[in-house]
């Protein structure tokens, strides 16, 4: 199929280019951009043909595919809760075109076969680019390293015991010098399970009221200072997995102002709600790390301007209704966030925390130099690998329509503003302007 997109504004960091353009894209590649200064204006149309799409895209933006590098797509082993198919659906929906999968599959990604299994179903049955992530431990026990040259070899971009703190820290040390030597990042879940001990929410006057054991804030900045000194004085890198309190952004920030090699992620969640979101005993807020305070939810945003925060990533992780539907202590801990990640994010720019470029970067370019992703934008020659947004449209989230199997969420009925209408991925087109 050619596909024609008029007029759209790109903002597209991979090749430092903004403007109006015209984009041709002709069998899944991108034949041509041609940048114009003035365009008239017209409302959005779609003229379909058998072999010809046009799309005339005054007033919307085109940004490169969205990355989502903290995904849980479940499968295989939790097919109840997502699948391979129905997470990627659920990633283009939301804006997605790539996605990085966590290890807690069962089996556990520990090995390549499983490696092997993901890359293959993804091709069978994706709806966008999946890139594993491996363990780093042989079933995220924390005791002994998996073959880590052999899952990078196998296809994995980098590696996570996410959900599971390497608690050991030779075992974390031995990991950051071989994830350095093949070349693909550690991912840290950051957390003292000693600390933590059978908390279920952020430890504070609102836990002791409604009678929940606590996780203190020192659970998260304990770990997070340990992975920062091992990579300090071992002159590895470090990707800290979602941040949620103030103390750890500060840990950062001294980090990164001292020329250690850190970055950090986030999740919308931890920058638009508070501890206050559990009240009534929500599991559907229930997370890990949990959800905090207003002043660790400011830092947080802060940390987002500063670019102490490099990325933002959705840390999805669907589950089924029944792990939910219990009592606040024995659910599980996660949001289904493909679908609404980019439209919470966008708050960051319509409340003047971030400016458009920035928020993009967030989630297209920072996670691919972290990830080594070969990704090239919006260019001639490039994959077909976009999505266009109306930035002011008004929406409600209503989960009984995701796609994803996972309908756990915090922001069920809540009225954003932005979204993805198209997103383009090789030969494929998705259109949610009716969705």
């Amino acid at each position: 199929m050619f596909i024609k997109i008029y007029n759209a504004y790109i903002i597209d960091p991979f090749t430092n280019k903004e403007g109006i353009a015209d984009i041709f894209i002709d069998d899944g590649i991108i034949s041509k951009v041609k940048f114009k200064r003035k365009i008239t204006p017209i409302a959005l149309s779609l003229q379909p043909s058998v072999s010809i799409l046009e799309i005339d895209a005054s007033g919307l933006y085109v940004f490169p595919g969205l990355i989502d590098m903290h995904t849980h797509l479940r499968e295989p082993g939790y097919e109840y809760k997502e699948t391979i198919r129905t997470g990627t659906l659920a990633a283009v929906r939301g804006g997605f075109t790539s996605v990085c999968c966590m290890a807690n599959t069962n089996p556990v990604n520990d090995n390549p076969e499983v490696t092997y299994y993901i890359l293959a179903k993804a091709k069978e049955e994706g709806s966008c680019d999946v890139y594993p992530i491996g363990a780093i431990t042989k079933g995220l026990k924390g005791e002994e390293l998996s073959e880590m040259a052999m899952l990078r070899e196998a296809g994995c971009v980098a590696f996570s015991d996410d959900g599971m703190p390497v608690m050991n820290s030779l075992i974390m040390r031995r990991a950051l010098e071989y994830s350095k030597a093949v070349g693909a990042p550690i991912i840290s879940h950051c957390e003292d399970l000693s600390l933590s001990e059978d908390g279920v929410m952020n430890e504070g006057k609102l836990s002791f009221y409604l009678g929940l054991k606590g996780i203190p804030k020192a659970s998260e900045e304990v770990m997070v200072s340990r992975d920062v000194i091992l990579s300090k004085h071992f002159k590895t890198s470090v990707h800290i997995a979602h941040v949620s309190t103030k103390g750890s952004v500060e840990i950062i920030k001294k980090a990164k102002e001292e020329g250690v090699s850190v970055t950090a992620e986030t999740c919308p969640h931890y920058f638009t709600l508070t501890e206050e979101a559990v009240s009534g005993y929500n599991t559907n807020a229930k997370v890990n790390p949990p959800l905090r305070s207003e002043e660790d939810r400011e830092a947080i945003k802060n940390a987002l301007s500063d670019g102490i925060i490099d990325v933002i990533a959705t840390d999805h992780a669907p589950h089924h209704i029944d792990e939910k539907k219990v009592p606040f202590q024995e659910a599980l801990n996660g949001i289904s966030g493909l679908e609404t990640a980019f439209a919470i994010s966008l708050k960051l720019v319509h409340d003047k925390i971030l400016n458009l470029r920035k928020l993009i970067e967030k989630l297209t370019l920072n996670p691919s130099k972290i990830l080594n992703l070969k990704k090239e934008g919006i260019k001639e020659g490039a994959q077909g690998d976009l999505i266009l947004v109306d930035i002011n449209k008004n929406w409600t989230v209503k989960k009984d329509k995701f796609v994803s199997l996972g309908k756990n969420t915090p922001f069920d009925g809540w009225k954003l503003k932005g979204k993805v209408l198209f997103t383009v991925k090789g030969k494929k087109i998705f259109d949610m302007r009716d969705q």
